[in-house]
């Protein structure tokens, strides 16, 4: 009964994907719908002897430059404690106490500290606040370093951070070690510290659909589910048998496939695909969405070949390519591991991400390389709309049989890399970063492609490879190196290996 229920409202399921997303921070739930901005619980800290008079301004400071960035906020009553601030450890316990009955509500803690503050109630009131922490100091003024208005904030951030170092509280500190909250620096770190809070919540749990076996010739994928586990991963495994036998249930004129079908030519070039093609696509199309939402699944892998083209007759790229533009995050060659790194950098940069071959050299400079994958790649990463084509690589030897790839050229941007592995119980990451460049592509080079500069490509390479790392590497929008690096080495527990 719970199947047939969340069968009939698959399209109400996904109608929020197809929405622009808003340019203030927002997170997703599960069913990709918009919810409430982010927000921060706000703490500021006091030590008696250094002006109290302080606090009231830093409260409305704070508060502001966190509207102001685009977020919602909440903080504590001024009367509860003495001046509005966390001095005691009894102060710290009643600021505890009032976090606790608004547990749900905020995604991350920023740490203010107006003057030295108290590492004592900092700690009895954060101890179990478990999110992120962020601490911010205030710069003393030159002129202001008479008792009367000298912060000390500087020294005082090292014992708070000392002190959470002896409880083994994670927290994150940015640059510069003071900054005023007037200061566009400090957007500039709510802005990272935000998207450190979107992966670490998002990354604490969360399931995979494995639609499929891994293919029989690329061992070069497996991964360990119960490594994965332990860090709160889940996979849900599905036989490709089940997914043909619900593809069968589906009548051509069924509401779902008309409206896959409308969504898919309006997404891309398909004037060319046969329409039994494209009503297989459709089908398949409508039947991903189920499993994402009987199982509430925030991204899958899907075994693309060969079964696809022998039993369907089409390629699943340009599938793959809509869910990742729709938010879902989908890899091929049940990939599961890429689909993780791409869904870390979805929550990172609010964009689309892609799974790609480390495919070729281009000419001889040593820094550029091709990555490429068939017609996955997102349609909002290419230079403009891909065309659906049958897959050069299947119609050598069974012509017509691979109708699918999205074929088109990945445009210059800058980007994050990044894969992992799970190895003897570990789940060990790479990150880097680098450029699409502009360098044109020849015409007759199949799939979706683009050229990368990366600084010191080839002794990467070299490390990768002997490292154990796939051919494929995850792929997404922007300089992400410094969150992904924060998230998962202070908040998530991941190993992250320099390369």
């Amino acid at each position: 009964m719970a199947v047939e229920r969340y069968n009939s409202s698959t399209e109400k399921f996904f109608a929020s994907f197809f929405q622009e997303r808003s340019a203030s921070p927002r997170v997703l739930n599960y069913k990709g719908e918009k919810t409430m901005k982010q927000c921060f619980a706000l703490y500021f800290g006091n030590r008696g002897f250094f002006p109290e008079s302080l606090i009231g301004s830093a409260r409305e400071e704070v508060s502001a430059a966190v509207s102001a960035a685009g977020y919602d906020y909440i903080m504590a009553p001024a009367d509860m404690t003495r001046y509005g601030a966390v001095e005691t450890r009894q102060e710290g316990w009643a600021y505890a106490e009032w976090l606790a009955s608004h547990r749900g509500r905020y995604d991350g803690v920023i740490l203010s500290l107006p003057n030295f503050g108290d590492e004592n109630g900092a700690i009895a009131a954060l101890e179990d606040c478990g999110v992120p922490i962020l601490i911010q100091a205030y710069p003393d003024e030159i002129g202001k370093m008479d008792f009367e208005h000298r912060r000390d904030s500087f020294c005082g951030k090292f014992s708070i951070e000392d002190v959470f170092h002896q409880y083994r509280l994670p927290y994150t500190v940015l640059e510069p070690h003071t900054v005023h909250p007037a200061d566009p620096k400090f957007t500039e770190n709510l802005n990272e510290f935000a998207a450190v809070c979107r992966v670490v919540k998002g990354m604490k749990r969360f399931s995979i659909g494995a639609l499929g076996a891994r293919t029989t010739k690329f061992k070069t994928v497996r991964y360990d589910e119960i490594t994965l586990q332990r860090y709160g991963i889940s996979v849900e495994t599905f036989d490709l048998s089940d997914l043909f036998t619900r593809v069968s249930r589906y009548a051509d004129d069924d509401a779902k496939v008309l409206a896959a079908k409308k969504r898919l030519t309006a997404y891309t070039r398909c004037d060319a695909v046969p329409a039994d093609k494209m009503t297989a696509l459709a089908k398949v199309s409508a039947v991903i969405d189920d499993y994402i939402a009987e199982y509430r699944l925030d991204c899958i892998t899907l075994r693309c070949w060969e079964e696809m083209q022998t039993v369907l007759g089409i390629s699943n790229c340009v599938l793959l390519s809509e869910l990742n533009d729709r938010g879902i995050v989908a890899s091929c060659e049940i990939d599961l591991c890429s689909a993780i790194n791409m869904y870390s950098m979805q929550l990172a940069s609010g964009q689309p991400t892609a799974c790609l071959d480390w495919n070729n050299n281009w000419g001889d400079e040593p820094d550029k390389v091709i990555l490429f994958h068939c017609g996955s790649t997102a349609q909002s990463l290419m230079t403009g709309k891909g065309r659906v084509t049958d897959h050069k690589m299947f119609a050598k030897g069974c012509p017509g049989c691979g109708w699918g790839a999205n074929e088109g050229r990945i445009r210059a941007f800058d980007m994050t890399y990044s894969n992992c592995k799970t190895e003897d119980g570990k789940l060990t990451f790479y990150v880097g970063e680098g450029r699409f460049t502009d360098d044109v592509i020849e015409p007759e080079f199949f799939g979706c492609g683009g050229v990368a500069e990366i600084k010191g490509l080839q002794k990467k390479l070299i490390t990768l490879g002997r490292s154990g790392f796939r051919h494929h590497t995850a792929v997404g929008v922007g300089h992400l190196e410094s969150i992904l690096r924060e998230a998962f080495t202070v908040y998530l527990g991941y190993d992250v290996m320099d390369i």
